[in-house]
């Protein structure tokens, strides 16, 4: 089946009515909606009617009195004793003393956060500036390997690996998410 484009196909031009020659419409009377809701609330307004003119000769019974019963003798004020406890472990906690361990916490040492490392200075000058950008300050020192000079971009010492993530999460919001946190050794 071949595929039609029904866009540029041009719409039919609408026929236009004569206002003169239409004719005016005729009220036919009432919906037959509304008569059947008219004659079902017909039915139940003479229904009620009825239904009042039955009970009107009707007398209303004498409510039926119940014996009247004192506090004192109730079952209800009278509570039952408590049950025994099957545990005796709720008595030993009320005289349990907690003995307290103090302990030390382990500093790693400071951290560094590298975000690039590049054959030449301009481009480690590059990433140092699109860092800057952020608001945080980048250094750039370059190392002898086996296979040539390689131009460091870092940032630190960090006391707490916690400060290098929250500036490394700062980074990654501007587009800059090379960033490795190491320790400084």
């Amino acid at each position: 089946m071949a595929h039609q484009d029904y866009v540029s196909r041009s719409r039919p031009a609408k026929k236009k009515s004569n206002v003169y020659n239409n004719k005016p419409i005729e009220n036919v009377g009432l919906p037959l909606k509304v008569k059947i809701i008219a004659m079902f609330s017909f039915i139940a307004l003479i229904g009620f009617g009825y239904f009042l003119w039955t009970i009107k000769d009707l007398t209303p019974q004498e409510p039926i009195q119940l014996p009247k019963t004192t506090k004192e003798n109730s079952p209800s004020t009278q509570l039952p004793s408590p049950p025994k406890e099957k545990w005796q472990y709720i008595e030993q906690l009320k005289s349990k003393e907690v003995e307290v361990g103090e302990y030390a916490i382990k500093d790693k040492g400071p951290y560094k956060m590298q975000c690039g490392s590049f054959r030449t200075q301009k481009q480690a000058e590059k990433m140092k500036a699109n860092i800057a950008f952020t608001g945080l300050s980048a250094k750039v020192s370059a190392s002898q390997g086996t296979n040539g000079t390689w131009h460091k971009v870092y940032l630190g010492p960090y006391a707490k690996k916690r400060d290098a993530e929250k500036d490394k999460h700062k980074l990654s919001g501007n587009n800059i998410s090379t960033c490795q946190i190491w320790q400084w050794n």
